[in-house]
């Protein structure tokens, strides 16, 4: 009975959006409904928490059928932080929008796409087979899509199509990915293919093609999340959509990706070994996380730079944080290019990457909020027209300063320790004698450099820069406000009380890596 807590997350994101549906003609019912949705969803994302530190893994069977054939919802640490993550920044964004969206827009469906969303999330992050995170990959993807075209301009359209259209094509490449790897392994159970690839002469599988369509799967995940080479769709679908729905696709969407590349290669493919002479030289290792270091590592870099010098270029606040979210995935990626090639930095890495991750989702879901409360009181975020706004509303301006600095590193804010952890790595590899270690740290430090720019020219044009006329005469609405400081207080916090943070952190880096556990508690013995 105790497993059944897994669904209850999943089931109170369903049930609100359906009870949003018949409450159209009473907007403030919707409202509240929606808020108490998000809320419910806290806390049975806190009460399957606390399940979760007592028994470690809890296993939910949604069909009559056990596991490896049945469908499986699985709770550990690793898919727990992710949820807490979803959790809160669900509710900020959700609590804004009841504010920031239109009466008219959030009568046109608009709360019941938000939980769908956030349904396709929390599936993603619990279920235990690679076909069901397809399906789940997908209702997120159908919501999001018309939530970027929300607003139905010109410019709207034009980045939901690109969206659209690109993610329509990973969910191609994703779907003959796991038919390739059904037919190739004979599972789509996460934990019963860990177990086929650890021994694979007892079950018949060639990891040759296996090998193909785990870099097929790679590229899926490296789009949903908008890594270099995969992240045109990310400014335009950025800037498009409604600031909440921004939020929640940089703060929780992205991190969707991430987590399956953390979850997959590092628990299940990771069982694998690469065939006589796929091996890259100079680097340890010949399982399948050795070929894949090399080129997280090259996306990684590729990130960090682009973003950051894209970032410095813009003359928006959205275009500085949409670039910026393009470079900060990249110091998520890199601490797992450094766990895939020096395997000793693993359980650090894996660490530092989700509280990166964590600092990331809670700060830029913050920041396009302070952009969208902007927005709405003066009319555009482009620098020219929003000078001043440290003058003019001082509270707002703290606001988004303390995030400025959480992303540059800036203690005691979560940043710090998140920059802290991928220095960390970077330099143990390096003393390890990981050949990328050294320049892992380098790119660590150019990367630093870029976010003190392009954060100090934001505040220096939009916040200490002249006083324009929209910024003197535009109305704050201080419920917006309300919610950014929140979030922004909430960055200092974690910063403070960090301990219980690291610790989560240190405990599903852990659950990742122990692949005997996992396989365990799913199969229940069946090996």
């Amino acid at each position: 009975m105790a497993a059944q807590i897994v669904i209850a997350p999943l089931l109170i994101a369903l049930f609100t959006a359906i009870a949003t549906l018949p409450l159209r003609r009473f907007p403030r019912a919707q409202r509240a409904a929606s808020i108490l949705g998000a809320l419910g969803y806290l806390g049975a994302v806190a009460l399957l928490a606390g399940r979760v530190a007592d028994e470690s893994i809890l296993v939910y069977q949604l069909s009559a059928w056990p596991s490896p054939f049945g469908i499986t919802l699985v709770a550990d640490a690793l898919s727990l932080f992710m949820l807490g993550l979803t959790a809160i920044v669900s509710l900020a964004s959700v609590a804004f929008s009841a504010r920031f969206m239109s009466g008219f827009a959030q009568r046109i469906s608009y709360h019941t796409l938000y939980h769908l969303m956030v349904v396709g999330i929390t599936g993603s992050f619990l279920t235990g087979d690679i076909f069901n995170l397809f399906v789940w990959f997908e209702v997120m993807l159908l919501s999001s899509y018309v939530l970027v075209a929300f607003y139905s301009g010109p410019e709207h359209t034009r980045a939901a199509l690109t969206y659209t259209v690109l993610n329509l094509l990973g969910s191609a490449l994703m779907l003959l990915a796991i038919g390739g790897l059904y037919a190739t392994v004979g599972t789509l159970n996460m934990a019963d293919m860990a177990r086929r690839l650890a021994t694979p002469a007892q079950f018949g599988v060639d990891p040759v093609p296996v090998l193909g369509l785990t870099v097929l799967l790679f590229c899926v995940f490296a789009l949903k999340a908008g890594i270099v080479p995969f992240q045109f769709w990310v400014p335009a679908a950025y800037r498009a959509a409604p600031a909440p729905v921004t939020a929640m696709l940089a703060g929780v969407v992205k991190k969707v990706g991430i987590y399956a590349i953390i979850r997959l290669y590092f628990t299940v493919f990771a069982a694998a070994t690469l065939p006589a002479g796929l091996g890259l030289p100079g680097f340890v290792g010949n399982d399948f996380l050795s070929f894949f270091g090399p080129i997280m590592f090259a996306m990684a870099a590729g990130s960090i730079l682009l973003g950051g010098i894209g970032a410095v270029s813009r003359d928006d606040l959205d275009g500085v944080l949409a670039y910026s979210s393009i470079g900060q995935i990249g110091f998520v990626v890199l601490p797992l290019a450094v766990a895939a090639t020096v395997p000793e930095v693993r359980p650090l890495a894996i660490a530092a990457a989700l509280v990166y991750a964590l600092n990331h989702g809670l700060t830029k879901s913050m920041l396009f909020l302070a952009s969208g409360t902007v927005k709405e009181a003066v009319g555009s975020v482009r620098f020219e027209r929003i000078g001043g706004l440290a003058k003019r509303t001082p509270v707002l301006s703290i606001g988004f300063f303390l995030g400025a600095i959480s992303l540059i590193g800036i203690p005691p804010l979560s940043g710090f320790f998140g920059k802290l952890l991928v220095f960390r790595t970077t330099a143990h590899a390096g003393a390890l004698g990981g050949r990328g270690g050294a320049v892992a740290l380098g790119l660590s430090l150019v990367g630093a450099i870029l976010t003190i720019a392009y954060f100090s020219r934001a505040w220096n044009r939009g916040f200490w820069g002249t006083e324009s006329e929209g910024v003197r005469t535009a109305t704050y609405a201080p419920s917006l406000v309300v919610i950014v400081v929140a979030l922004a207080g909430l960055l200092l916090l974690v910063g403070i009380g960090f301990d219980p943070v690291l610790r989560a952190a240190e405990a599903a880096a852990d659950i990742a890596l122990d692949r005997q556990a996992y396989v365990d508690a799913v199969l229940e013995g069946l090996q």
